[in-house]
């Protein structure tokens, strides 16, 4: 099974700078982003979430995210959405990270959610 990883921040250069960084440990993994509101600015974007989502061809998808409203909108969407989809209450980038790097050597989710544990901030 392959997981896809959508990224939630409230800056676009945030969400799009993880995902950089991400895709170079794990290159095939589909990962997707959704940043700022509709107009570019600092905030989130319910509609901008379900196109990262509609976007990334993983077979589950873990989700990771910065402040409140993208944390509300991506649940949000959670409510909407058939994708198997797990959210994860991380530190961003290094939660991201660790996920993508074990997603990348196919590690079952156990050892993925394992290794997220200590990264827990919420």
């Amino acid at each position: 099974m392959k997981y896809g990883i959508v990224i939630v921040s409230h800056s676009s250069k945030i969400a799009e700078g993880v995902s950089d960084l991400i895709s170079q440990a794990a290159p095939s993994i589909s990962i997707t982003y959704a940043g700022g509101t509709d107009e570019n600015e600092i905030g989130s974007s319910l509609e901008k979430i379900q196109s990262a989502f509609e976007n990334n061809t993983g077979d589950e998808i873990l989700a990771f995210y910065d402040l409140g409203s993208s944390k509300m909108n991506l649940e949000m969407y959670m409510e909407m959405t058939d994708k198997n989809v797990h959210k994860y209450d991380v530190a961003l980038v290094e939660g991201a990270y660790t996920a993508a790097t074990l997603a990348e050597i196919e590690s079952p989710l156990e050892n993925i959610e394992n290794s997220l544990e200590p990264l827990k901030i919420k």
